[in-house]
């Protein structure tokens, strides 16, 4: 992990493989952008770089506790060991394009137009009856958030953050 200004005098920093840069907004605030594989030194970073739209930031103390929290996100997925899986399987939301299998009977699809979570009847099962899905689809927006309810050791802490925001919601 390292932190540093860009050749623009923005705030940027590198974890692994991914480039974080604190960007000026339009309403006089910032936001996260992210980049992938930049290999120059930071200080010869450009904007241009940087295509990744990843929320708001008020100021520096914000952008170096987002860019610690998606490395640690990063390092969490990482040990979780998901199997990225070539798949055509039918989806509430059109023919799957590509999958990533979190555990036996757990899998999330990725559609052209949207996509979610698929748990086998027997993960489906020990989802609470009040929020079980019939047909076991659990849609990307909110519902993933059940999934990762019922199922908190296949996510990140990040993950699970979230989904706790989601379903309290």
């Amino acid at each position: 992990m390292e932190f540093g200004r860009s050749a623009g005098g923005f705030f940027v920093a590198r974890a692994g493989d991914t480039a974080f840069a604190m960007l000026p907004a339009s309403n006089g605030r910032y936001y996260l952008a992210t980049g992938w594989r930049i290999r120059r030194p930071l200080a010869q970073w450009t904007r241009s770089d940087f295509y990744g739209h990843c929320g708001q930031l008020a100021d520096e103390a914000a952008f170096r506790a987002k860019v610690l929290e998606q490395a640690e996100h990063a390092r969490e997925k990482r040990a979780l060991a998901r199997q990225e899986v070539r798949s055509t399987a039918q989806t509430p939301w059109g023919p799957s394009q590509g999958a990533t299998v979190f555990a036996d009977g757990v899998t999330c699809h990725s559609t052209a137009s949207h996509g979610g979570f698929h748990l086998s009847p027997e993960r489906n099962c020990k989802v609470d009856a009040r929020l079980r899905a019939a047909d076991g689809f659990y849609e990307e927006d909110e519902c993933w958030a059940i999934v990762a309810f019922t199922f908190p050791d296949l996510f990140t802490s990040f993950e699970r953050r979230s989904a706790e925001r989601i379903i309290k919601d």
